[in-house]
């Protein structure tokens, strides 16, 4: 039997990157997947790409409205889910002394505001036993120059799961995070829209990374994979690096 077989998950920001290839590699492994992101034409096309097993919903995760209006369609069409995988979120450089209220705002709004009130109107329809998955990062762990709204906010990810498995101890459900390292994904081109430019940010951090490399989004999938299934049924609160061992030195 697939690890997920039978299960029902939701995974916001699935419509590129981690969230995309998630949300195949959950499907494959037998899950009925909803999918969430911003812009319906790139929804549309992931929901396409994935082919069966999956629904996509326009939304932002930072407008309660639409958080609504996604668990609203979920316990229409399904009635309970089984994962959560809160997996929306981004950034952009900003250094001290430049840091601007809409940059802060912009980054907590999505990065804090959104994957807490993802989770916590997601709870209702989250079955005793179920599994929350963050994304945090490894940056929220180690420093980075002109990163650290970015990073701060994925260190209060790390702490909600820290948290939130205390809170719901009496329903049995798990709360973990992973924290990726550089991974090869358009999240990552983005933040240095030069292509020369960012050739070199990607050589200097597969540098800085032991196994000499930039990790791929299946690697990242295939855990979150694990995380939500029964393979790691005794794992909860814990902070899952998966960046080639890169915030260990």
């Amino acid at each position: 039997m697939k690890k997920l077989a039978g299960k029902i998950a939701v995974i916001t920001g699935g419509s590129s990157g981690l969230g995309l290839t998630t949300a195949r590699q959950f499907v494959e492994d037998g899950a009925y997947v909803f999918i969430t992101g911003r812009r319906e034409a790139e929804l549309d096309a992931a929901v396409r790409s994935i082919g069966n097993n999956v629904t996509g919903v326009t939304g932002d995760v930072s407008n309660l409205e639409d958080l609504n209006r996604l668990f609203g369609i979920i316990e229409h069409d399904k009635g309970r889910l089984d994962v959560v995988f809160a997996n929306a979120g981004g950034g952009s450089f900003s250094p001290l002394g430049a840091i601007s209220e809409a940059h802060f705002d912009q980054t907590f709004d999505v990065n804090v505001k959104g994957l807490l009130f993802t989770v916590q109107k997601a709870l209702p329809l989250l079955s005793d036993g179920g599994s929350i998955i963050l994304t945090g990062s490894a940056t929220g762990s180690s420093g980075t120059p002109a990163l650290s709204v970015y990073a701060a906010s994925k260190a209060a990810v790390r702490c909600f799961a820290r948290n939130w498995i205390l809170d719901l101890k009496l329903r049995r459900i798990r709360v973990n995070t992973i924290s990726p390292g550089p991974i090869n994904t358009p999240g990552l081109d983005q933040l240095v829209p030069d292509l020369e430019q960012r050739r070199q940010m990607q050589a200097m951090l597969a540098e800085a990374i032991p196994l000499g490399r930039l990790g791929e989004p299946t690697e990242v999938a295939k855990a979150v994979a694990f995380l939500a299934s029964e393979d790691s049924s005794f794992i909860n609160g814990i902070e899952l690096f998966i960046d080639g061992g890169m915030t260990q030195i």
